[in-house]
């Protein structure tokens, strides 16, 4: 009786606490995917890329759905890689420029994976912001972040425009929007059908800017045009009922690419006839791996991707989406050596600042592997 009385006592509280740990994961979940599919239809249906309730990429693109044996090897390598993909020790962190200085002709600051601070002709651009610990629905589960965020959101700069790529949750963070819609005056310019997530989060109409590929929004001098990405979308079990792109940041005499999230594509060629050629590229070079080499660039695609939006004598990348979130067992620093590798002959300048730190490519010229912990 005594043993039974234990083990009823011992299985209660497990459930208990099993329970309590779900309460805790699920906590804040449903307002963070956003909204329906439902909701979202009314705005990208008046796109020529929407297709059967679906987004489509303009090149076909493997990896968005894995079978089960692919999910399971994904998963074996995730674990298997944990020490390696890990950095080997803190990852320093820069001193942001103060938030009273003065927009450059031209710089970044880069706070880690994709988020940036782009500085064009006087004009402020932030991209991709999160700022939370986990890029997950959940503050309890999901990837967490390996260094702290290098400057308080409330400590940024007046921003002119805060520009989103798509709805992943490392792109598109709940937390950082609503702080953002109350620190800052900016308008969110967002790829079609992204909006309708930003009105479930309370974001008045008024601020929010959505667009199609080849469209554009414009303020002062500064134009923005949402250009073609080749990945998918979604937050939870829909995928594609939101559009992902890359952005095109252009003032009167300097020009800068956003790739956001992206696999290599054709259509960087064409974006680079169009609107380049660029003095500043950020591109994707992290998170890639052989079961989805069509949505994620490895750095050689960076370097390709650069060599079509770019000049490979005069502009400067900035590699993004690497060393903030693990979200694939390639070793953590792998991302940024393959890069430098293969830019150098190339003879592509690149600057790889440590999270918070500026990049002004005219005055950019020392090399600082700070990476090699």
């Amino acid at each position: 009786m005594v043993v039974r009385a234990a083990l009823r006592l011992g299985f209660g509280t497990a459930s208990l606490l099993a329970g309590s740990w779900a309460l805790r994961a699920l906590h804040g979940a449903p307002a963070a995917l956003g909204a329906s599919p439902a909701e979202i239809d009314a705005v990208a249906r008046r796109s020529p890329n929407y297709q059967d309730g679906e987004f489509v990429n303009l090149d076909p693109a493997s990896g968005v759905s894995l079978d089960r044996e692919e999910q399971r090897q994904i998963i074996w390598d995730l674990i298997g890689s944990r020490a390696a993909s890990r950095p080997p020790g803190p990852i320093p962190l820069a001193t942001p420029a103060p938030a009273d200085a003065a927009a450059a002709p031209l710089a970044v600051s880069w706070y880690g994976h994709s988020s940036a601070m782009i500085e064009i002709d006087g004009y402020r651009v932030l991209a991709d912001p999160v700022w939370s610990r986990r890029c997950s629905l959940s503050h309890a589960v999901g990837p967490q972040r390996m260094h702290e965020v290098p400057v308080e959101l409330d400590a940024l700069p007046a921003v002119d425009a805060v520009l989103i790529s798509h709805d992943h949750y490392d792109h598109l963070d709940i937390d950082t929007i609503i702080g953002l819609a109350r620190t800052q005056r900016a308008p969110f310019v967002v790829p079609l059908g992204v909006g309708a997530h930003l009105r479930k989060w309370g974001i008045p109409e008024s601020r929010i800017v959505e667009l199609d590929w080849h469209e554009s929004w414009q303020i002062g001098e500064l134009t923005l045009v949402c250009t073609p990405a080749r990945h998918f979308s979604g937050r939870l079990f829909n995928r594609n009922t939101t559009l992902w792109a890359s952005w095109v940041i252009a003032g009167p005499r300097h020009r800068a690419f956003f790739g956001g999230d992206t696999g290599y594509t054709k259509s960087f060629a064409e974006i680079g006839m169009d609107h380049g050629p660029f003095d500043l590229t950020l591109l994707p070079i992290g998170a890639y791996h052989p079961a989805w080499p069509d949505i994620h660039m490895n750095p050689e695609d960076a370097v390709r991707a650069h060599l079509d939006v770019a000049e490979a004598d005069s502009g400067l990348l900035v590699p993004i989406h690497w060393a903030t979130f693990r979200l694939a067992p390639h070793p953590w620093s792998e991302p940024v050596e393959r890069l430098v590798a293969a830019a150098d002959p190339a003879g592509i300048r690149v600057a790889a600042p440590k999270p918070g730190q500026r990049v002004d490519p005219d005055t950019t010229s020392t090399f600082d592997p700070w990476w090699q912990l």
